[in-house]
């Protein structure tokens, strides 16, 4: 039967409970998505006495259609690109680079208020 938690710290909990009994973490970081990984993280960083960082991703929308991904960038500057919906846009790269820009600043934003003056940790 599959488990269900009681809630996000409930599943970090548990999940720290398996790591541990099975793995050696001794330089492992555990690295959470903002908003509903980071609880998770937290809870697996304190449990097991481990370094916890945010791994910020922001989609890169269509102007026009800003939920249909063309693709997404991410802490540390991963950018990945789905070139099919690319090729939908017509392969305008003012505009990948324009919403590009936009997210770029909407994700230091994002790591600025998770991080404060922190630099990333090095993973």
């Amino acid at each position: 039967m599959e488990r269900v938690f009681e809630d996000r710290v409930d599943a970090g909990r548990a999940l720290a409970r398996a790591l541990g009994r099975r793995h050696d973490l001794q330089n492992a970081i555990v690295l959470g998505l903002p908003r509903g990984g980071v609880p998770v993280a937290f809870e697996i960083a304190q449990a097991l006495d481990l370094s916890l960082d945010v791994l910020v991703v922001r989609k890169l929308g269509l102007p026009w259609q800003p939920e249909l991904a063309m693709g997404a960038i991410a802490s540390g500057g991963a950018v990945v690109l789905n070139e099919d919906v690319v090729r939908l846009a017509g392969r305008d790269e003012k505009v990948l680079a324009l919403v590009q820009q936009q997210e770029l600043a909407e994700l230091a934003r994002r790591e600025r208020a998770f991080r404060g003056a922190r630099p990333p940790l090095d993973v």
